[in-house]
Protein backbone atom coordinates (compact mmCIF):
# COMPACT_ATOMS: atom_id res chain seq x y z
CA UNK A 1 0.00 0.00 0.00
CA UNK A 2 0.90 3.63 -0.52
CA UNK A 3 -0.19 5.84 2.38
CA UNK A 4 -0.43 9.63 2.54
CA UNK A 5 -0.42 11.28 5.98
CA UNK A 6 -1.67 14.87 6.06
CA UNK A 7 -0.09 17.27 8.57
CA UNK A 8 3.23 18.50 9.93
CA UNK A 9 3.27 18.09 13.72
CA UNK A 10 4.31 15.62 16.39
CA UNK A 11 1.04 13.74 16.01
CA UNK A 12 1.75 13.23 12.32
CA UNK A 13 5.30 12.06 13.02
CA UNK A 14 3.87 9.48 15.43
CA UNK A 15 1.31 8.39 12.84
CA UNK A 16 3.93 8.07 10.09
CA UNK A 17 6.17 6.12 12.48
CA UNK A 18 3.38 3.69 13.37
CA UNK A 19 2.06 3.38 9.80
CA UNK A 20 5.54 2.70 8.43
CA UNK A 21 5.82 -0.29 10.79
CA UNK A 22 2.86 -1.98 9.08
CA UNK A 23 3.74 -4.92 6.78
CA UNK A 24 0.88 -3.76 4.56
CA UNK A 25 2.71 -0.53 3.67
CA UNK A 26 5.39 -0.10 1.01
CA UNK A 27 5.57 3.71 0.80
CA UNK A 28 4.60 6.59 3.10
CA UNK A 29 4.21 10.21 2.03
CA UNK A 30 3.56 13.13 4.36
CA UNK A 31 2.24 16.55 3.36
CA UNK A 32 3.86 18.82 4.33
CA UNK A 33 5.75 16.87 7.04
CA UNK A 34 8.70 18.16 9.06
CA UNK A 35 12.42 17.60 9.67
CA UNK A 36 11.95 14.38 11.62
CA UNK A 37 9.32 12.90 9.33
CA UNK A 38 11.64 13.47 6.34
CA UNK A 39 13.95 10.77 7.74
CA UNK A 40 11.32 8.02 7.54
CA UNK A 41 8.89 9.18 4.82
CA UNK A 42 8.84 11.28 1.67
CA UNK A 43 7.68 14.80 2.52
CA UNK A 44 5.57 16.66 -0.02
CA UNK A 45 5.36 20.45 -0.16
CA UNK A 46 1.57 20.75 0.01
CA UNK A 47 -0.15 22.60 2.86
CA UNK A 48 -2.63 20.55 4.88
CA UNK A 49 -5.32 23.14 4.08
CA UNK A 50 -4.83 22.71 0.29
CA UNK A 51 -7.30 19.88 -0.05
CA UNK A 52 -7.51 20.20 -3.86
CA UNK A 53 -3.74 19.95 -4.10
CA UNK A 54 -3.75 16.92 -1.82
CA UNK A 55 -6.44 15.29 -3.96
CA UNK A 56 -4.40 15.84 -7.12
CA UNK A 57 -1.32 14.33 -5.46
CA UNK A 58 -3.29 11.32 -4.21
CA UNK A 59 -4.52 10.64 -7.74
CA UNK A 60 -1.07 11.10 -9.29
CA UNK A 61 0.65 8.75 -6.84
CA UNK A 62 -2.24 6.27 -6.70
CA UNK A 63 -2.49 6.56 -2.92
CA UNK A 64 -4.32 3.62 -1.33
CA UNK A 65 -5.08 5.29 2.02
CA UNK A 66 -4.97 8.89 3.20
CA UNK A 67 -4.77 9.60 6.95
CA UNK A 68 -5.68 13.10 8.12
CA UNK A 69 -3.86 14.39 11.21
CA UNK A 70 -5.04 17.97 11.94
CA UNK A 71 -8.54 19.36 12.27
CA UNK A 72 -8.42 22.09 9.61
CA UNK A 73 -8.56 19.88 6.48
CA UNK A 74 -11.31 17.81 8.12
CA UNK A 75 -13.45 20.89 8.71
CA UNK A 76 -12.77 21.98 5.11
CA UNK A 77 -14.28 18.71 3.87
CA UNK A 78 -11.24 16.75 2.70
CA UNK A 79 -12.95 13.44 3.50
CA UNK A 80 -16.04 14.32 1.47
CA UNK A 81 -13.84 15.42 -1.46
CA UNK A 82 -11.65 12.31 -1.47
CA UNK A 83 -14.58 9.92 -1.08
CA UNK A 84 -16.43 11.63 -3.94
CA UNK A 85 -13.41 10.75 -6.10
CA UNK A 86 -13.38 7.13 -4.94
CA UNK A 87 -10.31 7.48 -2.68
CA UNK A 88 -10.04 5.78 0.70
CA UNK A 89 -9.46 8.27 3.52
CA UNK A 90 -9.45 7.90 7.30
CA UNK A 91 -11.34 10.67 9.09
CA UNK A 92 -14.82 12.13 9.62
CA UNK A 93 -16.89 14.05 7.08
CA UNK A 94 -17.22 17.82 7.17
CA UNK A 95 -20.65 17.44 8.76
CA UNK A 96 -19.30 15.15 11.47
CA UNK A 97 -16.31 17.44 12.05
CA UNK A 98 -18.70 20.06 13.44
CA UNK A 99 -18.25 18.31 16.78
CA UNK A 100 -14.87 20.07 16.90
CA UNK A 101 -15.39 22.94 14.47
CA UNK A 102 -18.24 24.44 16.50
CA UNK A 103 -18.38 24.47 20.29
CA UNK A 104 -22.00 25.64 20.00
CA UNK A 105 -22.95 22.64 17.85
CA UNK A 106 -21.10 20.24 20.18
CA UNK A 107 -22.78 21.57 23.34
CA UNK A 108 -26.25 21.53 21.76
CA UNK A 109 -25.60 18.00 20.46
CA UNK A 110 -24.59 16.83 23.95
CA UNK A 111 -27.67 18.42 25.47
CA UNK A 112 -29.93 16.79 22.85
CA UNK A 113 -28.51 13.29 23.40
CA UNK A 114 -28.08 13.45 27.18
CA UNK A 115 -24.28 13.36 27.16
CA UNK A 116 -22.93 14.70 30.48
CA UNK A 117 -21.30 18.13 30.21
CA UNK A 118 -21.24 21.44 32.05
CA UNK A 119 -24.38 23.64 32.02
CA UNK A 120 -23.94 26.32 29.33
CA UNK A 121 -25.31 29.28 27.41
CA UNK A 122 -24.41 30.53 23.94
CA UNK A 123 -24.10 34.14 22.79
CA UNK A 124 -23.78 35.84 19.41
CA UNK A 125 -22.96 39.36 20.61
CA UNK A 126 -20.67 40.77 23.28
CA UNK A 127 -23.33 42.93 24.95
CA UNK A 128 -25.55 39.97 25.81
CA UNK A 129 -22.59 38.00 27.11
CA UNK A 130 -21.51 40.86 29.37
CA UNK A 131 -25.04 41.28 30.67
CA UNK A 132 -25.02 37.60 31.63
CA UNK A 133 -21.85 38.10 33.68
CA UNK A 134 -23.68 40.53 35.99
CA UNK A 135 -25.55 37.64 37.62
CA UNK A 136 -23.17 34.75 36.86
CA UNK A 137 -21.20 32.77 39.43
CA UNK A 138 -17.43 32.73 39.03
CA UNK A 139 -15.08 31.19 37.98
CA UNK A 140 -16.65 30.69 34.58
CA UNK A 141 -15.41 29.22 31.29
CA UNK A 142 -15.57 31.19 28.03
CA UNK A 143 -14.99 29.38 24.73
CA UNK A 144 -14.71 30.74 21.21
CA UNK A 145 -17.14 28.79 19.02
CA UNK A 146 -14.73 27.91 16.21
CA UNK A 147 -11.24 26.50 15.84
CA UNK A 148 -8.54 28.37 17.78
CA UNK A 149 -5.59 25.95 17.81
CA UNK A 150 -6.41 24.81 21.34
CA UNK A 151 -6.14 28.34 22.73
CA UNK A 152 -9.72 29.61 22.49
CA UNK A 153 -10.67 28.84 26.11
CA UNK A 154 -10.52 31.32 29.00
CA UNK A 155 -11.27 30.56 32.64
CA UNK A 156 -12.39 33.90 34.09
CA UNK A 157 -12.13 34.32 37.85
CA UNK A 158 -14.28 37.47 37.98
CA UNK A 159 -16.42 39.81 35.86
CA UNK A 160 -13.45 41.98 34.87
CA UNK A 161 -11.58 39.01 33.43
CA UNK A 162 -14.74 37.75 31.72
CA UNK A 163 -15.46 41.12 30.09
CA UNK A 164 -11.86 41.31 28.87
CA UNK A 165 -12.09 37.83 27.37
CA UNK A 166 -15.30 38.69 25.54
CA UNK A 167 -13.76 41.88 24.16
CA UNK A 168 -10.73 39.98 22.89
CA UNK A 169 -12.72 37.09 21.40
CA UNK A 170 -15.81 38.84 20.01
CA UNK A 171 -14.75 42.46 19.44
CA UNK A 172 -11.00 42.38 18.81
CA UNK A 173 -11.36 39.03 16.98
CA UNK A 174 -8.08 37.57 18.23
CA UNK A 175 -9.32 34.20 16.93
CA UNK A 176 -10.90 35.77 13.83
CA UNK A 177 -14.29 34.30 12.84
CA UNK A 178 -13.94 31.58 15.50
CA UNK A 179 -15.12 34.28 17.92
CA UNK A 180 -18.38 35.18 16.15
CA UNK A 181 -20.15 33.12 18.80
CA UNK A 182 -19.12 32.02 22.29
CA UNK A 183 -20.09 29.29 24.70
CA UNK A 184 -20.14 30.26 28.37
CA UNK A 185 -20.30 27.36 30.79
CA UNK A 186 -19.85 26.42 34.42
CA UNK A 187 -16.29 25.70 35.49
CA UNK A 188 -15.97 22.01 36.27
CA UNK A 189 -13.68 20.85 39.07
CA UNK A 190 -11.73 17.61 38.90
CA UNK A 191 -8.97 15.96 36.88
CA UNK A 192 -8.85 15.78 33.10
CA UNK A 193 -8.35 12.65 31.03
CA UNK A 194 -8.40 12.05 27.27
CA UNK A 195 -10.44 9.12 25.94
CA UNK A 196 -10.26 8.35 22.21
CA UNK A 197 -12.30 5.92 20.17
CA UNK A 198 -12.00 4.73 16.57
CA UNK A 199 -15.31 4.37 14.76
CA UNK A 200 -16.52 3.03 11.42
CA UNK A 201 -19.86 4.85 11.76
CA UNK A 202 -21.65 1.95 13.41
CA UNK A 203 -19.04 0.15 15.51
CA UNK A 204 -16.16 1.47 17.57
CA UNK A 205 -13.16 0.47 19.65
CA UNK A 206 -12.01 2.55 22.62
CA UNK A 207 -8.30 3.34 22.84
CA UNK A 208 -6.40 3.25 26.12
CA UNK A 209 -6.45 6.43 28.21
CA UNK A 210 -3.99 9.32 28.29
CA UNK A 211 -3.61 12.63 30.07
CA UNK A 212 -2.49 15.89 28.46
CA UNK A 213 -0.82 18.86 30.19
CA UNK A 214 -2.21 22.00 28.60
CA UNK A 215 -0.69 24.78 30.71
CA UNK A 216 2.76 26.11 29.90
CA UNK A 217 4.24 25.93 33.42
CA UNK A 218 4.66 23.23 36.07
CA UNK A 219 1.72 22.64 38.44
CA UNK A 220 -0.68 23.59 35.61
CA UNK A 221 0.07 27.30 35.82
CA UNK A 222 0.19 29.90 33.07
CA UNK A 223 -1.67 30.17 29.75
CA UNK A 224 -3.04 27.28 27.74
CA UNK A 225 -0.93 25.73 24.99
CA UNK A 226 -1.44 23.06 22.36
CA UNK A 227 -0.10 20.59 24.95
CA UNK A 228 3.15 20.37 26.91
CA UNK A 229 3.26 16.61 27.36
CA UNK A 230 1.20 13.49 27.94
CA UNK A 231 1.31 10.01 29.40
CA UNK A 232 -0.57 6.77 28.91
CA UNK A 233 -2.32 5.05 30.53
CA UNK A 234 -3.82 7.50 33.03
CA UNK A 235 -4.35 5.89 36.47
CA UNK A 236 -7.46 8.02 36.98
CA UNK A 237 -9.08 6.14 34.08
CA UNK A 238 -10.07 3.06 36.03
CA UNK A 239 -11.97 0.20 34.39
CA UNK A 240 -15.15 1.57 35.98
CA UNK A 241 -14.53 5.07 34.60
CA UNK A 242 -13.70 3.78 31.11
CA UNK A 243 -16.93 1.76 31.09
CA UNK A 244 -18.90 4.81 32.21
CA UNK A 245 -17.34 7.05 29.54
CA UNK A 246 -18.05 4.44 26.87
CA UNK A 247 -21.68 4.07 27.96
CA UNK A 248 -22.47 7.74 28.60
CA UNK A 249 -20.24 9.50 26.06
CA UNK A 250 -18.75 7.40 23.25
CA UNK A 251 -21.74 5.20 22.39
CA UNK A 252 -24.41 7.96 22.49
CA UNK A 253 -22.19 10.20 20.38
CA UNK A 254 -21.70 7.59 17.64
CA UNK A 255 -25.43 6.72 17.76
CA UNK A 256 -26.43 10.39 17.88
CA UNK A 257 -24.33 11.32 14.86
CA UNK A 258 -25.98 8.51 12.91
CA UNK A 259 -29.41 9.87 13.89
CA UNK A 260 -28.26 13.30 12.71
CA UNK A 261 -27.63 11.77 9.28
CA UNK A 262 -23.85 11.84 9.58
CA UNK A 263 -22.08 8.54 10.26
CA UNK A 264 -18.99 9.31 12.33
CA UNK A 265 -15.93 7.58 10.85
CA UNK A 266 -12.45 8.17 12.22
CA UNK A 267 -11.23 9.22 15.65
CA UNK A 268 -13.58 10.64 18.27
CA UNK A 269 -11.61 12.39 21.02
CA UNK A 270 -13.46 13.11 24.25
CA UNK A 271 -11.76 15.49 26.65
CA UNK A 272 -13.22 14.37 29.99
CA UNK A 273 -13.29 16.09 33.39
CA UNK A 274 -13.60 13.50 36.15
CA UNK A 275 -15.78 15.31 38.69
CA UNK A 276 -17.23 14.25 42.05
CA UNK A 277 -20.51 13.55 40.22
CA UNK A 278 -18.92 11.52 37.43
CA UNK A 279 -17.22 12.12 34.06
CA UNK A 280 -18.32 15.14 32.02
CA UNK A 281 -17.26 16.17 28.51
CA UNK A 282 -15.12 19.30 28.29
CA UNK A 283 -14.72 19.13 24.51
CA UNK A 284 -14.86 16.89 21.48
CA UNK A 285 -12.14 16.64 18.87
CA UNK A 286 -12.49 14.67 15.67
CA UNK A 287 -8.90 13.46 15.25
CA UNK A 288 -5.98 12.08 17.19
CA UNK A 289 -4.83 14.38 19.99
CA UNK A 290 -1.44 16.05 20.13
CA UNK A 291 0.57 15.13 22.25
CA UNK A 292 -1.68 12.26 23.40
CA UNK A 293 -1.00 10.34 20.17
CA UNK A 294 2.72 10.34 20.88
CA UNK A 295 2.05 8.64 24.24
CA UNK A 296 -0.64 6.23 23.00
CA UNK A 297 0.70 4.80 19.74
CA UNK A 298 3.96 3.36 21.17
CA UNK A 299 1.76 1.22 23.45
CA UNK A 300 -0.55 -0.03 20.68
CA UNK A 301 0.45 -3.50 19.48
CA UNK A 302 -2.08 -3.69 16.64
CA UNK A 303 -1.27 -2.87 13.03
CA UNK A 304 -2.76 0.63 12.82
CA UNK A 305 -3.24 0.42 9.05
CA UNK A 306 -5.32 -2.72 9.47
CA UNK A 307 -7.47 -0.83 12.00
CA UNK A 308 -7.84 2.21 9.76
CA UNK A 309 -8.82 0.07 6.78
CA UNK A 310 -11.45 -1.64 8.91
CA UNK A 311 -12.83 1.74 10.02
CA UNK A 312 -13.05 2.95 6.43
CA UNK A 313 -14.78 -0.25 5.35
CA UNK A 314 -17.25 -0.56 8.24
CA UNK A 315 -15.60 -3.65 9.74
CA UNK A 316 -14.37 -2.55 13.16
CA UNK A 317 -16.71 -5.00 14.88
CA UNK A 318 -14.13 -7.72 14.17
CA UNK A 319 -11.27 -5.80 15.80
CA UNK A 320 -9.84 -6.04 19.31
CA UNK A 321 -7.12 -3.71 20.56
CA UNK A 322 -3.97 -5.12 22.18
CA UNK A 323 -1.88 -2.91 24.46
CA UNK A 324 1.68 -2.95 25.70
CA UNK A 325 1.57 -3.17 29.49
CA UNK A 326 4.32 -0.57 29.81
CA UNK A 327 3.68 3.12 30.52
CA UNK A 328 4.59 5.82 28.01
CA UNK A 329 5.53 9.46 28.65
CA UNK A 330 5.94 12.26 26.12
CA UNK A 331 7.65 15.53 27.16
CA UNK A 332 7.20 18.44 24.77
CA UNK A 333 10.15 20.77 24.22
CA UNK A 334 9.16 24.24 23.01
CA UNK A 335 10.75 27.39 21.66
CA UNK A 336 11.40 30.01 24.33
CA UNK A 337 8.46 32.41 24.55
CA UNK A 338 5.82 29.92 23.40
CA UNK A 339 2.78 30.15 23.46
CA UNK A 340 3.56 33.83 22.84
CA UNK A 341 6.19 35.23 20.48
CA UNK A 342 9.16 32.99 19.80
CA UNK A 343 12.14 32.75 17.46
CA UNK A 344 12.82 29.96 14.97
CA UNK A 345 15.83 28.70 13.06
CA UNK A 346 17.67 27.44 16.15
CA UNK A 347 19.89 24.40 15.54
CA UNK A 348 18.91 21.31 17.53
CA UNK A 349 21.68 19.05 18.83
CA UNK A 350 21.67 15.72 20.67
CA UNK A 351 19.07 13.98 18.52
CA UNK A 352 21.49 11.34 17.20
CA UNK A 353 22.39 10.29 20.74
CA UNK A 354 18.72 9.85 21.64
CA UNK A 355 18.09 7.68 18.57
CA UNK A 356 20.37 5.01 20.09
CA UNK A 357 18.18 4.61 23.19
CA UNK A 358 15.91 1.56 23.47
CA UNK A 359 12.14 2.12 23.87
CA UNK A 360 12.64 5.81 23.15
CA UNK A 361 11.71 7.98 20.17
CA UNK A 362 11.81 11.73 19.54
CA UNK A 363 8.77 12.86 17.57
CA UNK A 364 9.37 16.10 15.68
CA UNK A 365 6.76 18.87 15.53
CA UNK A 366 8.12 22.35 14.76
CA UNK A 367 11.31 21.35 12.95
CA UNK A 368 12.76 21.48 9.45
CA UNK A 369 15.91 20.33 7.71
CA UNK A 370 18.18 23.20 6.71
CA UNK A 371 21.73 22.83 5.33
CA UNK A 372 21.84 19.22 6.56
CA UNK A 373 20.93 20.35 10.08
CA UNK A 374 17.64 20.10 12.01
CA UNK A 375 16.44 23.53 13.17
CA UNK A 376 13.37 24.82 14.99
CA UNK A 377 10.43 26.06 12.91
CA UNK A 378 7.56 26.32 15.39
CA UNK A 379 6.43 26.76 18.97
CA UNK A 380 6.18 23.12 19.99
CA UNK A 381 9.40 21.64 18.64
CA UNK A 382 9.84 18.04 19.86
CA UNK A 383 7.93 15.33 21.71
CA UNK A 384 10.53 13.30 23.62
CA UNK A 385 8.87 9.94 24.26
CA UNK A 386 9.81 6.87 26.31
CA UNK A 387 8.29 3.56 27.35
CA UNK A 388 8.96 2.20 30.83
CA UNK A 389 7.90 -0.76 32.96
CA UNK A 390 5.90 1.75 35.06
CA UNK A 391 5.18 5.47 35.02
CA UNK A 392 8.20 6.34 37.17
CA UNK A 393 10.69 4.61 34.89
CA UNK A 394 9.05 6.09 31.77
CA UNK A 395 9.34 9.59 33.27
CA UNK A 396 12.98 9.06 34.20
CA UNK A 397 13.84 7.76 30.73
CA UNK A 398 12.04 10.60 28.95
CA UNK A 399 13.75 13.31 30.98
CA UNK A 400 17.14 11.62 30.56
CA UNK A 401 16.63 12.05 26.82
CA UNK A 402 15.40 15.62 27.19
CA UNK A 403 18.61 16.50 28.98
CA UNK A 404 20.62 15.30 25.96
CA UNK A 405 18.82 17.63 23.54
CA UNK A 406 19.72 21.29 23.20
CA UNK A 407 18.63 24.36 21.24
CA UNK A 408 18.76 28.03 22.13
CA UNK A 409 16.10 29.07 24.68
CA UNK A 410 14.45 25.62 24.71
CA UNK A 411 11.74 25.21 27.36
CA UNK A 412 9.84 22.27 28.82
CA UNK A 413 7.85 21.33 31.90
CA UNK A 414 9.55 19.25 34.57
CA UNK A 415 6.41 17.63 35.98
CA UNK A 416 4.94 15.61 33.12
CA UNK A 417 3.52 12.44 34.66
CA UNK A 418 3.66 13.66 38.27
CA UNK A 419 -0.13 13.38 38.58
CA UNK A 420 0.06 9.74 37.52
CA UNK A 421 2.55 8.93 40.29
CA UNK A 422 0.38 10.65 42.85
CA UNK A 423 -2.79 8.94 41.61
CA UNK A 424 -1.09 5.53 41.48
CA UNK A 425 0.03 5.86 45.10
CA UNK A 426 -3.49 6.80 46.16
CA UNK A 427 -4.99 3.83 44.31
CA UNK A 428 -2.37 1.50 45.80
Amino acid sequence: MKVLVVGSGGREHALVWKIKASPLVKKVYCAPGNGGISKIAECVDIKDSDIEGLLKFAHEKKIDLTVVGPEVPLTLGIVDLFESEGLKIFGPSKKSARLEASKVFAKEFMYKYGIPTAPFKTFQDSHSAKQFFKTASFPIVIKADGLAAGKGVVIAQNKMEADKAIDQIMNEKIFKDAGNKVVIEDCLLGEEVSILAMSDGENYVVLDSSQDHKRIFDDDLGPNTGGMGAYSPAPIATIKLMDEVEKKVIEPTIVGMKKEGSLFKGILYAGIMVTSSGPKVLEFNVRFGDPETQAILPRLKNDIVELMNAACEGQLNDMELIWEKKSCVCVVMTSGGYPGTYETGKEITGLEECEKEKDCVVFHAGTKKENEKIVTSGGRVLGVTSLGRDIESAITSAYNMVDKIHFDRCFFRRDIGAKAIKKSSLIA
